[in-house]
This record gives C-alpha cells, sequence and structure tokens, in this order.
C-alpha cells in the first residue's frame, strides 16, 4: 500500500527477558483509583463509576530513558502505575472473564502536567493537554501473565533521588483489574495491543530536571526514568 506521506514508526514496548517488542494499540488511563489518591486531589473516595482518559500511543516510553521537561507546566508530576497489556480482543466482556484478556503486566509512570489538568478540570475541559503529551507514558517491559499470576495484590513504590514518595499496594485498588478491564469493555472493544494505566496510589508530586524516578510494583521489578533539562527549539 502506498501513502501520501511515510507511515509513523510502530510504538512497541519492551518484553522482560525478549528480544522481541509488544505493539502499542492505544493507551488507556484510570483516573482516581486509590482511596487516598483521591482525597489527595480533593475528591470523594466514594467507590463510583470509573472514569478514563487516554494518550496517544507514541507517548509511551521505554525504561531508563531520559525524558526532557516538558513545556507549558510549572507543575510537572509522577504517577506509579500497574500496566496492564491486553493479548485478545474483548467486547462487552464479564469480570470473569475479563482475565483472559491479559497479555501481560509492566510497571509504568503516568507523568503528568499537573497544572494543566487541573485548570481543565476547573473549568471543565479535557485533560489532554495535562496528560496526554509527549513521552507522558513510561512503560517497563512487560512480563507475561502466563509467568506473574494474576496481579490482584503486591506492593507498589515510587521514589525520587532514593526518596519514597508513594507506598501502597495492589489489593487498595478502588476498582480491580479485571473490574477495570470489564467496564472499559463495555465502552470500547479492547483488541490485542491496547495497555490499560489502572491509577496511582497518594503520594503524587512534582519532578525537576536532575531528578531520577525509579518506580517499583512485586513481581515486575523496577523502572528508572531520568529528568532531563527542558527542550529548546
Amino acid at each position: 500500500m502506498n501513502y501520501v506521506i511515510s507511515p509513523a514508526p510502530l510504538p512497541s514496548v519492551a518484553v522482560h527477558g525478549e528480544a522481541i517488542r509488544f505493539p502499542v494499540r492505544r493507551i488507556f488511563c484510570v483516573g482516581r483509583n486509590y482511596e487516598a489518591h483521591a482525597r489527595e486531589m480533593g475528591k470523594d473516595p466514594t467507590r463510583e463509576a470509573p472514569f478514563f482518559f487516554t494518550k496517544p500511543a507514541d507517548a509511551v516510553v521505554d525504561d531508563e530513558a531520559t525524558v526532557a521537561y516538558p513545556p507549558l507546566t510549572n507543575n510537572f508530576h509522577h504517577e506509579a502505575e500497574l500496566v496492564v497489556a491486553i493479548g485478545k480482543p474483548g467486547f462487552n466482556v464479564s469480570v470473569a472473564d475479563a482475565w483472559d484478556l491479559i497479555w501481560g503486566y509492566a510497571v509504568g509512570n503516568d507523568l503528568t502536567r499537573r497544572d494543566l489538568q487541573l485548570e481543565a478540570r476547573d473549568k471543565g475541559r479535557p485533560w489532554d493537554w495535562g496528560k496526554a503529551f509527549d513521552k507522558s507514558a513510561v512503560c517497563g517491559p512487560l512480563h507475561p501473565a502466563s509467568e506473574t499470576g494474576r496481579m490482584e495484590h503486591g506492593a507498589i513504590r515510587l521514589s525520587v533521588n532514593g526518596t519514597v514518595r508513594q507506598e501502597a499496594d495492589l489489593a487498595d485498588l478502588i476498582w480491580s483489574v479485571p473490574e477495570i478491564i470489564s467496564i472499559l469493555s463495555h465502552a470500547v472493544r479492547l483488541a490485542p495491543g491496547d495497555l490499560v494505566y489502572t491509577g496511582t496510589p497518594a503520594g503524587v508530586g512534582a519532578l525537576v530536571p536532575g531528578d531520577v524516578c525509579t518506580v517499583e510494583i512485586d513481581r515486575l521489578g523496577t523502572i528508572t526514568t531520568t529528568i532531563g533539562a527542558s527542550e529548546t527549539v
């Protein structure tokens, strides 16, 4: 097939211990899925229906990358998250059957321009400029679900320059992994290559150039991101 311009490279993430990579189709993110984080954002942590936002597939960034401090923000935040990779198509999937769609799991960091996000939220506007920017979806190597088992519990921890800022357990998720997948599948047709960022614990905070941010999840290892200087034209 011929195109009027050259197609962009297919975004992908690493697979733990393998040379092959996992192609990324779409990135879905769950908002406020830990009670303590909902409170620190000034919201009621009641178990209301979850809501989602998206990031472009090419926002994905590998472990050990340096991410430049992004433009337009003075309040650039980290958010440690469990990432779920979808390996089978699914639509209107039950909670019980949702596990079957999962190919694997990874450690993630949902980088956020918090000032832009909060401004949009307060004005009733979409969050895109605060969430869906270049290199905003850090994702470590995927671990096959056949090796990890179901990620229903396990410590999740984020440190900046060696100081712990976020610490919780996956069991603290308001909406569990299979519930998230089931609910999402009732709104869109999930397909192989979709990634789902499942929410962040309390303790989100600012990053500045020179910071080294690490995220660790039991059974999935640790990822590291260095914050670089602001990009200039």
